[in-house]
């Protein structure tokens, strides 16, 4: 069963690529205060994550906070290391936070994991947004299988 709106985001170890390497966080505290525009993509550097998604977020970044949203995450179940990489190689910095998820345990958490193993990707994250005020979910959009529509930057600004 998938989280809900209405609902409280699970607490879950992930690690956030930050300057100084990466560094533990807990989803309760990360989307625990304030409106947090989550994203989650099922690999960085894959061609609709690297050519739409990610880069719609960072260059509508402005917009979003003048919507009052306080932050924009972006989760992928990869390793910090590559999270990094891939936010520095899409110009993210200061922009979007890069969360990894490495375990796939925030999104088993969330009930929004896919088999990517025909793909060689084991399991991951269900391409999906979502609208997070102080730890509850506002708005959550998940997507069909292949599709990118209701989860993208455009989608979502319309949200709030």
């Amino acid at each position: 069963m998938s989280i809900s709106v209405g609902d409280k985001i699970p607490n879950v170890k992930v690690m956030l690529a930050t300057a100084e390497g990466p560094q533990e966080a807990e989803t309760g505290a990360l989307f625990g205060g304030g409106k947090v525009a989550l994203f989650s993509v099922p690999g960085a550097f894959t061609p609709t994550c690297s050519a739409k998604h990610l880069p719609g977020f960072v260059e509508k970044s402005e917009e979003f906070k003048s919507k009052g949203v306080d932050k924009i995450v972006c989760m992928s179940v990869n390793d910090a290391f590559v999270m990094d990489a891939w936010g520095k190689d899409q110009n993210a910095g200061g922009k979007v936070e890069m969360m990894a998820d490495g375990n796939g345990d925030f999104a088993r958490a969330l009930g929004l994991t896919m088999d990517g193993k025909g793909f060689g990707m084991g399991e991951r994250s269900q391409r999906f947004s979502a609208v997070i005020e102080d730890g509850v979910v506002k708005h959550l959009n998940v997507e069909q299988p292949g599709a990118f529509d209701v989860s993208s930057a455009d989608h979502m600004l319309g949200q709030l």
